[in-house]
């Protein structure tokens, strides 16, 4: 009996990259333009990303002479690719980072290297038999010590990867030298490679269009007050549907919430950073991070305040009517403050001009009081008055919290040692005098000995102050 065998199916080429490509050119051309799009953003979006791509690959570049090159193939040999991947490794996008890195990897090598020649000296004393035991014993207690100093917050913060390091260091170094002999020469080799490729990115990092992080966080610090103040500047016509147009002030503070960990991280590989521009050596980074947090406190309140905004609360237009004024009142005030903190915090000047801006809040909310007890709230519509009068409360506690913003920058302007603006018209009033030519000068002409005729111009000047 047989059995019929099932048809097989019509054979089919197999689908392929290339095959595709070939049957929906259409497809291949709008994934290159979307690509292209993608890339063009990202480098208008920060042009500095196109330069530090360049450096790397200058970087790069220089440290492959080693093997380009014969003498520095013959000071260095094979552990010259070590300074490569020093380069890979450490090169990043800020000065600051570059510098914690290179630090980081250039002493954590050196004290690993020292430790695992000591450890491999000490455990020839016992002799062939007993040395692999006395090395993995030295082998497992240190890099237990630490890894277990990664938890503490201080070493977690700005030490880590010198720490994951020295493991990998001391670990290679003291094993090593069981087997390998001249071991001396091969920590001197790489201990070399990797100082030349860390000093080459540090160099570059610093010399070649450097990107700091001090001024990264200096400048994300001013605009997330700029932010807030934009919203608190137009809250009032927004609330009380006085504004027409663009709205996009009103989203712009919600960045502000999740920049906690980009502070952290600037405020870090500033800390590292040397004197530059504006931001001296010891620059007092941590009070920014100070600042940062009373920001995202300010800014949680008026996430809260653009709760009441999307839900479009209504109040009987009377009661609407007597608190309108005070509360555009504080709004606009409170952003004008936060704006002019903005101000002097990027200009770097001391805060003066906000404190009027303040007492001006502080009389708005002593009319609003004044405003309410006149007019007294209890006859209202409870269920009315509450959105508005929970608004007016918010807004009251936002002040405050740029009461305690402005503080925190004046404590800034006096460690960082912002200039007064009486300093600034000086230096303005000092740039202001010139100097202008009187006619009346006489011209003749001087010999030098040469044959050569010159013509001497006694010109007469004057200073205007």
């Amino acid at each position: 009996m047989e059995i019929a065998s099932s048809p097989s199916p019509p054979h089919q080429t197999p689908t392929t990259f290339f095959s595709q490509l070939k049957s929906s050119p259409s497809n291949i051309k709008h994934a290159v333009l979307e690509f292209s799009i993608i890339i063009k953003k990202i480098g208008e979006e920060d042009p500095r990303r196109i330069v530090h791509s360049l450096k790397v690959a200058l970087a790069i570049t220089l440290i492959s002479m080693v093997y380009y090159l014969q003498p520095f193939y013959n000071g260095m040999g094979d552990s010259g690719m070590w300074a490569i991947l020093t380069v890979v490794v450490v090169f990043e996008y800020t000065a600051g980072a570059t510098l914690c890195k290179g630090m980081n990897r250039g002493f954590a090598t050196l004290a690993a290297g020292a430790l695992g020649l000591g450890a491999e000296s000490l455990a020839s004393l016992f002799g062939q038999t007993v040395k692999p035991v006395v090395i993995a014993c030295l082998v497992f207690f240190l890099v237990a010590a630490a890894t277990f100093s990664r938890f503490c917050p201080n070493i977690k913060r700005r030490y880590d990867y010198g720490v994951l390091i020295f493991i990998l260091t001391f670990s290679l170094v003291s094993v090593s030298g069981y087997r390998v002999e001249k071991l001396i020469a091969l920590a001197h080799q790489r201990v070399l490679t990797i100082s030349f490729g860390g000093a080459t990115c540090v160099i570059i990092s610093i010399c070649v269009c450097p990107v700091w992080a001090g001024e990264d966080l200096h400048n994300l610090i001013v605009l997330n007050l700029e932010k807030l103040a934009s919203f608190l500047e137009g809250f009032g016509r927004e609330y009380f549907r006085m504004s027409e147009g663009d709205k996009s002030f009103l989203e712009a503070y919600k960045s502000v919430l999740n920049s906690k960990a980009t502070e952290e991280s600037l405020a870090n590989f500033a800390w590292w950073e040397v004197g530059h521009g504006k931001f001296r050596l010891r620059h007092p980074w941590k009070q920014y991070l100070k600042i940062g947090v009373l920001i995202r406190q300010c800014a949680y309140h008026i996430e809260a305040l653009n709760g009441y905004l999307n839900e479009k609360f209504e109040a009987s237009s009377e009661f609407q009517k007597i608190v309108q004024e005070p509360c555009m009142k504080m709004s606009l005030e409170v952003g004008k403050a936060l704006k002019e903190l903005a101000l002097s915090m990027k200009l770097m000047i001391y805060p003066s001009t906000a404190s009027i801006h303040m007492e001006n809040c502080k009389k708005a909310v002593d009319e609003l009081n004044t405003t309410l007890q006149a007019s007294k709230v209890e006859t209202w519509d409870i269920v009315e008055t509450i959105p508005v009068i929970a608004t007016t409360s918010i807004l009251v506690n936002i002040i405050k919290c740029v009461e305690t913003i402005y503080e925190a920058i004046e404590e800034l302007s006096k460690q960082a040692h912002f200039k007064n603006l009486k300093d600034i018209s000086s230096d303005i009033n000092d740039k202001k005098r010139h100097f202008i030519i009187q006619h009346g000068g006489t011209v003749k002409p001087v010999e030098d000995g040469n044959n050569e005729e010159w013509v001497a111009i006694n010109v007469q000047t004057r200073t205007i102050g």
